[in-house]
């Protein structure tokens, strides 16, 4: 079916104009062309590419949206699927912790949830993906990420090690830490009674006692010396398969020099200007977090997203854990005039797709995948998304009150 958006402010690659946009059969069509087949009028908005969201884990809300209290998996993922639409994200890695901790974050739980993913996709709105957000230390989850890298839809693996972050010795910042690998990192008593202070919302998550949690971490922990050989296994997997691959938290040049050797060429939420600078000297993809910079800065004192996009040491920003926060920070960013318009819209669209390897998608150039939003901007207000299309289908249709009868005519659109 062919349809043409009118009216609409393009925010095309290199310039944003008014201009046509007709997409017919998944794909842009034509740009600036004649007014063919379903009219979308689409004045005083914005039509951009829609969203890619290579970090997301608010749906866990939706599986738990009290502590220890789970819902039936197919609501919460078609819930999850609805949130994303009207957000505009129209790609989404949703990562999915496989970890050595029971609950929430258990392997055989993250397994059953892509499962699930995977048997409702016809019924879903937008490309719902897979982050395998592998706790390095959690070795009972290798069968699993060898089925999840056979799916339909190839998964992204990031190399999470919250596990050395928790054992790191008791006066040293999470951002001060050493590579976790290496024979000098500092590490703290299991025996110390901080350890339970540290550890109580994790035994939280998990449903177990605080004596319990730790006893089970000291057991994990026994396995370090085995965990090099297992990331460069998986490692293995994931270049067999093409698949991104991911470090988390960096906080040293040797961590992400490590993790680029391995075939991991994208650095997640570095912690410290090092390991950023690295990334960027390598020309490593660098992705933080949307609520870092919706906020102004790191919640735990990181990097701030903000200082990260004016200096050019940032490519894309994750929803992370609120998906309204990726439009919520172009907004922000856009306000304290860190970069032009259209350089923070790639932060949510070509930045995050390109590191992903998804090159169909992410601009609005002939032959890419119609995957497109039209944004309500008026100057001086907060964004907002009135529809999304995921190649070529509308996953969502909104029309605000004010905007009835051809209303939108009359609203003015933000241009950078």
């Amino acid at each position: 079916m062919t349809t043409t958006f009118t009216g609409a402010t393009v925010y095309l690659p290199g310039e944003h104009v008014e201009t046509t946009v007709t997409i017919d059969d998944g794909r842009i069509a034509e740009i600036g062309g004649p007014v063919t087949g379903t009219v979308i009028d689409a004045r005083g908005l914005v039509l951009a590419p829609a969203l890619v969201d290579v970090h997301g884990d608010a749906f866990e809300r939706q599986l738990m949206p009290r502590p220890g209290v789970f819902f039936p998996l197919e609501a919460a993922v078609i819930d999850t699927d609805r949130q994303l639409a009207s957000n505009g994200i129209a790609t989404a890695y949703h990562a999915i912790t496989l970890g050595w901790e029971p609950g929430l974050r258990d392997v055989t739980r993250g397994r059953d949830l892509m499962r699930c993913m995977t048997a409702l996709a016809p019924r879903l709105l937008v490309e719902n993906r897979v982050q395998l957000r592998w706790e390095t230390f959690a070795f009972e989850a290798l069968d699993i990420i060898t089925e999840a890298l056979s799916g339909p839809l190839l998964p992204s693996i990031a190399f999470n090690d919250h596990t050395s972050m928790t054992m790191r010795a008791y006066d040293v910042p999470i951002q001060d830490r050493g590579f976790e690998l290496s024979p000098d990192f500092s590490i703290a008593a299991l025996d110390d009674e901080r350890m339970k202070a540290r550890t109580a919302s994790k035994a939280h998550r998990a449903g177990l006692s605080q004596d319990d949690y730790v006893a089970l971490l000291g057991r994990v922990w026994e396995r370090r010396a085995e965990v090099p050989a297992m990331i460069a296994r998986v490692a293995e997997m994931g270049q067999a398969k093409g698949a991104p691959m991911l470090s988390h938290d960096d906080t040293t040049s040797e961590t992400r020099a490590w993790f680029r050797g391995v075939g991991a060429g994208v650095a997640e939420f570095p912690m410290v200007l090092e390991a950023a600078q690295a990334a960027r000297d390598a020309g490593d993809a660098i992705i933080f977090g949307a609520p870092n910079a919706a906020r102004g800065g790191s919640h735990i004192g990181s990097l701030a997203a903000g200082d990260m996009v004016e200096a050019g040491l940032c490519d894309a920003l994750a929803s992370d854990y609120f998906y309204p926060a990726m439009l919520a920070a172009i907004a922000r960013l856009d306000q304290d005039r860190r970069a032009d318009r259209l350089a923070l819209w790639r932060l949510v669209s070509s930045g995050p797709a390109r590191a992903m390897g998804l090159d169909d998608r992410g601009e609005i150039a002939v032959g890419q995948r119609a995957d497109l939003v039209l944004v309500d901007w008026p100057e001086g207000h907060a964004p907002a998304i009135t529809g999304t299309w995921v190649a070529g289908r509308a996953a969502f249709r909104g029309q605000p009150s004010g905007m009835a009868h051809g209303a939108a005519v009359a609203r003015q659109s933000a241009l950078a």
